[in-house]
């Protein structure tokens, strides 16, 4: 077994856990399971993650901060206007859907276990407020109804998720629709 530094040690781990999670689904993507598949001891993946509710977390933290950083990233580069940034924003959307589809069942998983639900709503939060930042330049609301709306934009797009993954809409359909939604909601007096 090669010797790596605990950081390079716990990616591997978790690039090993979203291969498990692939294959296998939430409910196979236990700690034994990646033990497994990784190829180590299973006291190096309880050292790494306790439980499988930390597994499942981190490989959500993991998941959140990719696609925060991919928006943050395109947001960047982005022509300011609100047709553009509702654009951007559906479009990251749905690549992060397409790229990991089961990022749903992941979410799902963490449902439940008070700790770990607690850690996804904030991380929720976090994502909420940042999407409000980015559309606040083009609206007269206040940050706190701005995100409230947020909040309901994003239920629409775990909705228009659910469609595009029982292969009932496309990913061009999926966020023309979403991106209709941001854009109306901002732009209606």
């Amino acid at each position: 077994m090669i010797r790596l530094s605990k950081d390079a040690r716990r990616e591997q781990l978790l690039e090993a856990a979203l291969g498990v999670l692939r294959e296998r689904g939430a409910d196979g993507l236990t700690l034994v399971s990646l033990a497994e598949a990784a190829g180590v001891s299973r006291p190096i993946v309880y050292d790494h993650f306790g439980t499988r509710a930390g597994l499942l977390l981190a490989l959500y933290r993991q998941l959140d901060e990719h696609h925060r950083a991919a928006l943050a990233t395109a947001l960047e580069a982005a022509e300011p206007t609100v047709e553009v940034t509702a654009r951007v924003m559906s479009t990251a959307y749905f690549a992060c859907v397409t790229d990991i589809p089961e990022a749903g069942a992941l979410s799902a998983a963490l449902k439940g276990n008070p700790e770990t639900e607690a850690a996804q709503n904030a991380l929720d939060a976090e994502y909420t407020a940042m999407i409000a930042r980015a559309l606040a330049p083009y609206s007269s609301l206040s940050l706190a109804t701005l995100e409230l709306r947020c909040i309901g934009l994003l239920g629409a797009a775990e909705a228009l998720a659910s469609e595009l993954t029982r292969g009932r809409t496309t990913v061009a359909a999926a966020s023309d629709a979403l991106a209709g939604l941001i854009v109306g909601d901002l732009t209606r007096r």
